[in-house]
């Protein structure tokens, strides 16, 4: 048996119920917590390379500090470089916050992009970052594609792609557009915990045997 349209909402159930005591990855967090399309923008930036439990520490310091477009120019590079750190590439970083504020008040005039290739004409703005912008900021039906949703809709044999962008493009046409929204968080969830990259936890898994495991060597 394998994960298809015909079980993808038993699948995603399940996953669902598995995940309800576990903390939402941090930039859903922040989305649910500052609820402003910016917000998720500088937190999506922040957390490119870096685990969650160092994004979210990172994302609250700097806001702390500034919170808007304005307020983030008014801080040094070197003052957001020390704000944020240790998160990864911190010093690229701190220059992209300051492009990307410069652009959203010259570019836009003060209001973050809603659309993906207007979104993407931002340096250090790439189609992932996008489309958590999209899904998380303005609740724009998207499909956001990190390894953790590449590698997992490929190991339950649902697509069969070879890297993130063609995973984005399968999922378009073939995942229900119900699920594009939550979708990405539920499955960087699922692979932080429990569908790991090395040594899934397969003792475990509620949708073992639905998943046809396509990769998988070595479990636990």
């Amino acid at each position: 048996m394998t994960v298809t349209n015909k079980n993808i909402d038993k699948v995603v159930a399940i996953l669902k119920d598995a995940l309800k005591d576990l903390p939402d990855p941090s930039v859903t967090l922040v989305g649910k917590r500052w609820k402003t399309p910016f917000h998720v923008l500088i937190s999506c930036l922040l957390s490119l390379r870096t685990k969650d439990e160092t994004t979210l520490p990172a994302t609250e310091r700097l806001f702390k500090a500034a919170d808007t477009p304005e307020g983030l120019l008014r801080l040094s590079t070197d003052k957001i470089e020390k704000l944020i750190y240790p998160v990864g590439f911190y010093k690229t970083k701190a220059r992209t916050i300051h492009g990307v504020c410069h652009d959203i008040l010259e570019k836009f005039d003060g209001k973050v992009p809603n659309d993906i290739d207007t979104l993407m004409t931002m340096k250090g703005v790439g189609r992932k970052t996008a489309n958590l912008v999209l899904t998380e900021g303005f609740g724009i039906n998207a499909i956001c594609v990190d390894t953790h949703v590449h590698r997992i809709s490929n190991r339950f044999g649902y697509i069969k792609t070879k890297d993130p962008h063609e995973t984005e493009w399968a999922l378009r046409s073939q995942l229900p557009e119900k699920y594009w929204i939550d979708y990405n968080a539920m499955l960087v969830l699922w692979g932080q915990n429990v569908c790991r990259p090395i040594s899934p936890l397969c003792s475990i898994c509620p949708v073992i045997k639905i998943c046809d495991r396509v990769g998988v060597t070595v479990s636990r």
